[in-house]
């Protein structure tokens, strides 16, 4: 696969009890935070930019501390845009709305 930068957007919800999900969630973006690479937390989900190989390493390490913390079942829903001859930047899309 080319090298290009591309936006994964993830959202996991952890089967956890329901005052326990804010928690599991937040280990999930504390991996994402850690690993440098620049992101962006929404309501539903939380948009990524980078290359294919690393965000796919970000998810599965997300998944991993979810479970650590106590999550039985994960539903994981991802969402990647991909270009084949250009990068896709978080900016390209939601910049304008920057305030």
């Amino acid at each position: 696969m080319h090298q290009h930068t591309v936006n994964l957007a993830l959202q996991i919800v952890p089967q956890v009890a329901s005052d326990k999900v804010y928690a599991v969630v937040d280990e999930a973006i504390a991996v994402i935070q850690a690993s440098g690479v620049k992101y962006r937390v929404c309501p539903f989900e939380t948009v990524m930019e980078g290359r294919y190989d690393e965000l796919m390493d970000i998810v599965k390490r997300a998944q991993e501390v979810c479970f650590k913390a106590g999550a039985g079942q994960l539903l994981v829903y991802l969402k990647i845009q991909n270009n084949q001859h250009a990068d896709v930047t978080i900016e390209d899309k939601t910049g304008k709305y920057d305030g």
